[in-house]
């Protein structure tokens, strides 16, 4: 009776043990005898990692952490979490040290978003509450002065004529004063506005549907430096892009969504790749930016599959490292990933 011998040589080996083991294999084999390998393995090249010293502490996390927002001027890290006779916001460094927290005046906020110039530190935060200060957009200072009410303060609705909100999901700020809203996480609304420094209405989209330019949960929203506006809608399992000066709807992207729709999206400091989260999935996915003129197809270049039920919710990028600031509402902490060297690299170029 003739034996045979079956050996497998695993890709992870060490070359040595290899040569060793074929030669092994090979003299056991009766002749003659031809085997084919054919080895196609191309791991997912990593393009951030965890930090984990960030923050020094997380024993300051006593909530639900549902909106972290970056502040690359000044070097500050916000984060609004919610829960009982607790800071609603909570003030670190980006390096991770802890410095203030405060809760004046927020009920329950949804997202947050930091605008500073040279001349004023401001934070934005939406905030979704029933209680009195709820359903309103709210300007603060660094140190949690009341600056700005945007909307009827306690009231939701969908009035324009005093403006009213309803459940506000997240806002972007440009440099120029401008702002941009999506308003309808779950409420009356789904609609995205465009607002001038002066808080005049310039433009909105705002239809509960599937066509173009309507929204279903309208998430996040952010804007790239070709003048695109690019908004989560959620619901629809897509991501809407419009012209930020017309309101022109340019396109969508859903061929990336079939899972899961997106909850959060931030733009890399170059421009080239926006970062999106899935809340369920607990996965952040890193996509291709396209050129001007064409949205296309979604494209994903790299992916960061977090703990099962961590649930990120919303998150930041810091417009000087490219680190990204992920607001975990499963796990009730923030997390921060810092882009690998050769990767980062691409940022100032």
């Amino acid at each position: 009776m003739t034996r045979f011998w079956v050996c497998v040589a695993g890709a992870g080996f060490f070359l040595a043990f290899l040569v060793f083991h074929s030669r092994f294999c090979a003299s056991r084999l009766p002749l003659p005898l031809h085997f084919a390998f054919k080895i196609s393995w191309r791991p997912e090249e990593a393009l951030y990692r965890l930090d984990v010293d960030w923050p020094k502490y997380s024993e300051y996390f006593t909530g639900a952490t549902f909106c972290v927002a970056v502040d690359s001027l000044n070097g500050l890290v916000y984060v609004a979490q919610r829960g009982d006779n607790i800071p609603k916001v909570l003030v670190f460094t980006e390096d991770g040290y802890f410095l203030r927290a405060w809760n004046y005046t927020v009920d329950t906020p949804h997202g947050i978003f930091a605008a500073s110039t040279p001349h004023e530190q401001s934070v934005w935060i939406t905030d979704v509450g029933s209680g009195l200060y709820g359903h309103t957009i709210k300007k603060y200072n660094s140190f949690g002065d009341l600056v700005q009410v945007l909307g009827t303060p306690g009231k939701k609705g969908t009035g324009l004529n005093p403006l009213q909100f309803d459940n506000p999901a997240e806002l972007y700020v440009e440099d120029t004063g401008d702002i941009y809203i999506v308003d309808g996480d779950g409420g009356l609304n789904n609609r995205l506005i465009k607002l001038s420094q002066d808080f005049m209405i310039l433009w909105l989209h705002g239809e509960n549907g599937t066509g173009p330019a309507k929204f279903n949960v309208p998430h996040s929203v952010t804007v790239d430096s070709d003048g695109r506006v690019w908004v989560a809608d959620r619901g629809n399992k897509r991501i809407q892009v419009f012209d930020k000066d017309t309101g022109e709807w340019l396109g969508a992207w859903n061929n990336c969504f079939s899972e899961e729709g997106p909850s959060a999206v931030r733009f890399t400091p170059d421009g080239k790749h926006l970062i999106v989260a899935q809340l369920n999935l607990s996965r952040l996915l890193l996509m291709a930016a396209p050129p001007v003129g064409s949205i296309g197809d979604c494209s994903v270049i790299s992916t960061i599959q977090l703990a099962d039920q961590v649930s990120p919710h919303l998150l930041d990028v810091s417009g000087k490292t490219g680190a990204i600031y992920v607001a975990e509402i499963g796990a009730k902490q923030v997390q921060k990933y810092i882009p690998v060297k050769s990767y980062s690299s691409s940022f100032g170029s």
